[in-house]
């Protein structure tokens, strides 16, 4: 038996590029869950100023939380839509003023979940529409 060991850079995760992703595959037609779709280089996903093994890396991620319906695959993930879940946060965090005013108060902490951030969203999002 051969074992395969797979190396993947560590890595956090960048809210900005996580943010990017989701609304790169909500306004791809592309996406439209009848095929699946994986990067090449980093621009096939819309971002030239990450590297691909971010991109992939971070996409994985998506996939992994039930954001992005794919597969991650032994060298690259394939993506095919959004999932549920996926439209959810990502209608959280779409407004640029509601993410901007979100990235401020998540400033300066080392780590905060993307279950936060979305609270933190939702929060903005109800003092913009007087109900907070």
């Amino acid at each position: 038996m051969q074992v395969c060991i797979l190396r993947s850079p560590i890595m956090e995760r960048d809210m900005d590029l996580i943010r990017h992703l989701l609304l790169f595959v909500a306004n791809d037609p592309r996406f439209d869950g009848l095929s699946m779709l994986s990067p090449e280089i980093p621009s096939d996903f819309g971002v030239d100023h990450y590297s691909l093994d971010q991109v992939t890396y971070h996409i994985g991620l998506l996939i992994e939380a039930g954001f992005l319906k794919g597969a991650v695959g032994p060298v690259v993930p394939y993506v095919s839509r959004l999932t549920w879940q996926g439209h959810e946060f990502l209608d959280d965090i779409r407004d640029q003023t509601i993410w901007v005013k979100t990235k401020e108060r998540i400033h300066g902490l080392s780590s905060v979940a993307l279950s936060v951030v979305s609270e933190i969203a939702k929060a903005e999002i109800k003092k913009k529409l007087g109900l907070a």
